[in-house]
């Protein structure tokens, strides 16, 4: 059974003050299947208060005592995966069997930054002068208040649950409320393992309304939020305006570059499987596909056996390996881009429209011969579409991946280790993974550059951004 979604303040969970709910609909049969508590402004005012108390609280516990806690909820996640993989799906549309990966990786995350906890060091500077000493602390910023969608509705609320409470904040997390069950659970965990009340507080609602109260609220000192890049783009100026420290994950066009002298086969078999996860619906996805003109074809068409392998329905279903698109605005959104791209001159590989018509569904597609000047070479396409275009030299492939504001992730498969090397150092994004998909483990920097944002969500940066630097110079008394 699908459960209503509740608020989490202060050590529980409740319904909003004024009773109000949205209903949460199953992508796969666009049913309802619950509601979700909707916060207002009173609902805020207390999680505002109970993260202010939360934090003095948290901040006194050792390190050690932060670490232990976190570990056992990682136990829990990894405890419930089951079942709350089954909620993930039902309301994210995700196949069962990737629900179950993100519950699982969510343990991983967590035990992570509690073992990063206990690691969060300063250091000792050498003076100029005898009897003085210089000492570099560590101290967490403050109550933070973070911002999670849809797509992954843990992956994207645990990674700054962890860091802030690993860094000793509290924290008020805005979860989405297209998918809220599940990351309710995870909050759950946090608070069955021991989280004092007050650290972590759950809220619903209106995301502009809640994100343009919490910001500029004085309790609050640090900001994350995943998201597109002109919603970003709007909350960075607003937390630039009260001075507070923001990590911007944001949205990306990943290109995809395939060389003459790359394992074609492989490379055609990982790109597809990065792509079409999710239905597409991942910010890191390839989505640019850029092969060299000598191995265009034979690209093409593994790329598009693969693509017409994938058994697209619910989740649920036994052996279904692409879910529903997360909700209705996503169809016509994928329908416009594919349609321009072919006025342009692309070509339709395969697929192209949607399946049926109860449910979010649709084929994934390959297009071929897109021109830069389509719509969906230049926006984030954020479906189950692959565009693929043709370079002759590793300079034309460099400039069309650097060509975008976007700098998120990027992919490259070749045998050189010398177009390895030129790549690492020339392709303008965050992340760069060559001859395998190396992203987003949790010991490994996640975040981007340019337009796609700025800031880490995984490694050790993560947990810097929830830190202040504190100098704290001593000279020895002269009595």
């Amino acid at each position: 059974m699908y459960p209503d979604t509740l608020l989490h303040i202060d050590g529980a969970w409740r319904p909003a003050s004024s009773g109000r709910t949205v209903p949460v609909l199953n992508p796969a049969t666009e049913e309802r299947i619950g509601t979700v508590a909707h916060a207002d402004r009173a609902d805020l005012d207390e999680a505002l208060a109970a993260a202010a108390r939360g934090f003095e609280t948290w901040r006194k516990m050792s390190a050690y005592e932060r670490s232990g806690i976190m570990r056992k909820a990682a136990a829990l996640m990894r405890e419930r995966a089951g079942d709350i993989a089954r909620l993930m799906t039902m309301e994210q549309g995700k196949p069962l069997a990737e629900a179950r990966g993100e519950t699982l990786a969510a343990g991983d995350v967590i035990e992570w930054f509690a073992e990063e906890a206990r690691r969060v060091y300063g250091r000792i500077v050498p003076a100029r002068q005898p009897g003085v000493s210089q000492l570099v602390m560590k101290e967490p910023v403050g109550p933070v208040a973070a911002f999670t969608p849809w797509n992954f509705p843990i992956n994207q609320v645990v990674r700054k649950l962890s860091a802030a409470l690993a860094a000793g904040c509290s924290i008020i997390v805005k979860a989405p409320e297209e998918t809220p069950a599940s990351p309710a659970e995870l909050i759950r965990a946090y608070v069955d393992a021991g989280v004092p009340a007050g650290v972590i507080n759950l809220v619903y609602g209106v995301p502009a309304e809640i994100s343009e109260y919490l910001i500029p609220h004085p309790v609050i000192q640090k900001i994350s939020f995943t998201g597109s890049t002109p919603v970003g783009k709007h909350l960075a100026a607003l937390a630039g305006q009260h001075m507070k420290r923001a990590t911007m994950e944001l949205g990306g066009h990943a290109p995809a570059i395939v060389f003459d002298d790359a394992d074609i086969d492989r490379a055609a078999t990982v790109l597809s499987a990065a792509k079409f996860r999710n239905a597409g619906q991942v910010c890191v996805a390839p989505t640019r596909f850029l092969v060299q003109e000598g191995v265009h074809d034979r690209f093409v068409d593994k790329l598009v056996s693969l693509a017409r392998a994938i058994k697209v329905g619910d989740g649920l279903a036994e052996g279904t390996t692409m879910g529903p698109l997360a909700n209705e605005r996503r169809i016509p959104a994928m329908e416009a881009l594919i349609q321009d791209a072919v006025h342009q001159g692309a070509k339709l590989a395969t697929g192209g429209k949607r399946i049926g018509n109860k449910g979010y569904f649709f084929e994934p597609t390959v297009l071929t011969d897109v021109p830069v000047e389509a719509r969906a070479m230049n926006e984030e396409p954020f479906g189950p579409l692959a565009l693929v275009a043709k370079f002759n030299s590793r300079e034309e492939a460099i400039a069309e991946a650097n060509r975008l504001p976007y700098g998120l992730a990027s992919y490259a498969f070749t045998g050189s280790g010398e177009t390895a090397d030129i790549l690492s150092r020339s392709v303008q994004a965050g992340m760069l993974t060559i001859n395998h998909n190396g992203l987003a483990l949790p010991e490994v920097p996640f975040g981007g550059v340019k337009d796609s944002g700025y800031g880490s969500e995984g490694g050790s940066e993560a947990v810097e951004a929830y830190l202040n630097t504190k100098l704290v110079t001593h000279a020895a008394s002269r009595g």
